[in-house]
């Protein structure tokens, strides 16, 4: 939990200290320079989740192409607007709202699903699981050629 904590102190006390050299180097020119670099740092950032965001608007909730390779791309501590953008779809909720650890599955058309688990935003597992293969009912039909 304390890395998670520092992690979320680092950009804001980073931008005080970017704006803090840049008084000390350049006065009220060096911060407004530095301000204009923090505010398009942070525009870029929107923007990107923007995107993944409409993208994933256009998606069923849930869906993914292939769990397979969803499975073989997942790196643990990626954050959950990272898969996002992978499988350009929301996952679909399986966790009860606003508890954490969240649950989310993706489910792809063959019946194949991926689990995974989100703790704080970043994912710390997952499991792929893929539906039972059906016996056939009936033995393959033999045709005569004989003649």
């Amino acid at each position: 939990m304390r890395a998670m904590n520092f992690q979320k102190l680092l950009v804001p006390v980073g931008a005080i200290v970017l704006l803090g050299l840049a008084w000390r180097s350049g006065g009220w020119g060096g911060v407004a320079l530095a301000g204009g670099v923090i505010v398009m740092f942070l525009l870029m950032h929107f923007t990107r989740a923007m995107q993944v965001l409409k993208r994933a608007a256009d998606r069923p909730v849930g869906y993914v192409a292939s769990s397979v390779m969803l499975n073989a791309k997942l790196k643990k501590g990626v954050t959950l607007m990272h898969v996002i953008a992978m499988t350009r779809a929301l996952g679909e909720l399986r966790s009860p709202q606003d508890e954490q650890p969240e649950l989310y599955r993706w489910t792809d058309t063959g019946g194949s699903y991926v689990d995974a688990v989100f703790k704080g935003g970043k994912l710390q597992s997952w499991t792929l699981t893929r539906p039972e293969a059906e016996p056939d009912s009936a033995p393959p039909s033999e045709e005569n050629t004989a003649g």
